[in-house]
């Protein structure tokens, strides 16, 4: 990366690089609505630090300089985390996520707390309870969600990376919408220990980056087995920077025809593009089924919010966040507390949630569901059986205006080609591969199998070297 050459060279200093980051943000980010809250302080006593070991000559971590911003359910020790709710917009965190000490540990500055929809419920950031988001490349759309304020802050190049949250594609598709780079790993790759829990057995971080390199980079840092997260791996970190360079000549690539089948032409043109792409590169195309993926969207929309309505119990006004003031009896102080604290999305999903979990309802949903979910796991084995990784859309459609969907069944469908890699546990990626006709960044998405990481950031490597999407950027929101 760029700026930690500079840094290490000492062509410019830590704290300058802190301080022009935190003029951006303040200077513009009034116009995108990228962040909750900068972490000034943290920043720059950081950044004094990081030039004292400079100077002094000891080692600097692989991070050194960089300022990431950080996704709002995401713990940094006595900072906020309010997960763009109400319930919690008090809440300072006791304790570091894993994946945010390893940053720091390697030298990496947290510049702030970026929005998000509400507990990371939500395609399009519009359901935090305290500002919308607005994408860098058209101020009057959003920026896909639910890590929306992590991808526009990347996207407008207030900090080259941050993290977000990947619970249905909440990387994944702001990244498309957004024109960056965004990586789910595979599941229990990255510590969950200090993520603000929706769905357990779907939440991954993972990065947001202006180019696939800078993406590995960081998931060599965050890559690491975690003893606080019994999902964690028990394997070592991987060399993805190393990985990246290995040629993809020769290389099968799946691509499930029936279930693209109703994609619009202009997604299908600039699918057939890509495809182009990798095909002088070498690479042969398999057709592969997935149709059982076309269940993806409601077997999804049934698992997660069982388990959201379980995780999200713990918000009661008794133990942290906020409590009514119209509570006179403990009855009260749950029902008010989450009734002023939760907005209407969060709402819908605990009682979504609720409903499936409820007697009489268990075994015709939420059972059934579990069973449809290993199907689809089986269905991706066979399908890696004859490819390496798998291409579709991220999205069926680019950035949408703020405000154009109000149905929330039509908001769900943004994820039709994420959810799956979810429920799949499977590493995925957006990279941007074009732009639509009103210049809206389109995204690719290449799906691999359980940790095959290393071989998703190359095949996305080898796409974005090979192509221009990637080194253009907004102009028109500053």
């Amino acid at each position: 990366m760029e700026l930690h050459h500079q840094f290490k060279s000492g062509a410019i200093s830590a704290e300058e690089i802190v301080k022009k980051t935190l003029h951006n943000i303040e200077t513009f980010d009034s116009r995108v609505g990228a962040f909750l809250r900068t972490l000034k302080n943290r920043a720059l006593e950081k950044a004094a630090l990081l030039d004292k070991k400079r100077k002094s000559g000891k080692p600097l971590g692989k991070l050194a300089g960089i300022p990431i911003a950080v996704k709002d359910n995401i713990h940094v020790q006595g900072e906020l985390t309010t997960c763009a709710s109400k319930i919690l917009h008090n809440y300072r965190a006791v304790f570091d996520s894993t994946a945010t000490r390893l940053i720091e540990a390697e030298d990496g500055i947290l510049i702030g707390k970026t929005n998000m929809d509400e507990f990371a419920m939500g395609s399009s950031t519009e359901n935090s309870a305290f500002q919308s988001t607005k994408n860098p490349w058209n101020l009057k759309c959003t920026p896909g969600g639910s890590s929306g304020g992590s991808a526009a802050a990347v996207a407008a190049r207030f900090c080259p990376l941050a993290l977000g949250s990947d619970t249905g594609g909440s990387i994944r598709q702001p990244a498309a919408f957004t024109g960056v780079v965004g990586f789910k790993p595979t599941y229990g790759r990255v510590s969950r220990y200090g993520l603000v829990a929706f769905g357990s057995s779907f939440d991954q971080i993972g990065p947001f980056a202006t180019t696939v390199s800078d993406a590995a980079l960081l998931m060599e840092v965050m890559g690491h087995p975690c003893s606080f997260d019994a999902t964690s791996l028990p394997i070592p970190p991987e060399a993805y920077l190393e990985k990246l360079q290995k040629p993809i000549r020769g290389a099968r690539i799946g691509i499930p025809h029936s279930f693209l089948k109703d994609l619009n032409s202009e997604a299908k043109s600039h699918f057939d593009t890509a495809l182009a792409v990798y095909k002088e590169l070498g690479c042969t195309f398999v057709d592969i089924d997935l149709d059982i993926l076309r269940y993806g969207i409601a077997i999804y929309y049934i698992l997660a919010t069982a388990e959201a309505s379980t995780n999200l119990a713990r918000f009661d006004g008794v133990r942290f966040g906020h409590r009514s003031k119209e509570a006179t009896t403990m009855d009260q102080v749950f029902d008010l507390s989450r009734k002023e604290g939760f907005g209407p999305e969060v709402k819908r999903r605990i009682m979504l949630g609720t409903y499936v979990l409820s007697s009489g309802y268990q075994d015709a949903y939420y059972k059934h569901a579990q069973k449809v979910r290993t199907l689809i796991i089986q269905q991706f084995k066979k399908a890696f059986a004859e490819c390496d990784v798998i291409a579709t859309p991220t999205s069926p459609f680019p950035a949408f205006e703020i405000g154009a969907i109000q149905d929330p069944l039509q908001m769900y469908l943004a994820d039709i080609y994420t959810v799956s890699a979810n429920l799949a546990g499977v590493p995925a990626i957006s990279i941007p591969c074009g732009f639509s006709s009103d210049q809206k960044p389109i995204g690719l998405h290449l799906t691999g199998p359980q940790l095959h990481d290393a071989d998703v950031l190359r095949f996305a490597h080898h796409f974005e070297q090979a192509t221009d999407f990637a080194k253009r950027r907004p102009h028109d929101w500053f």
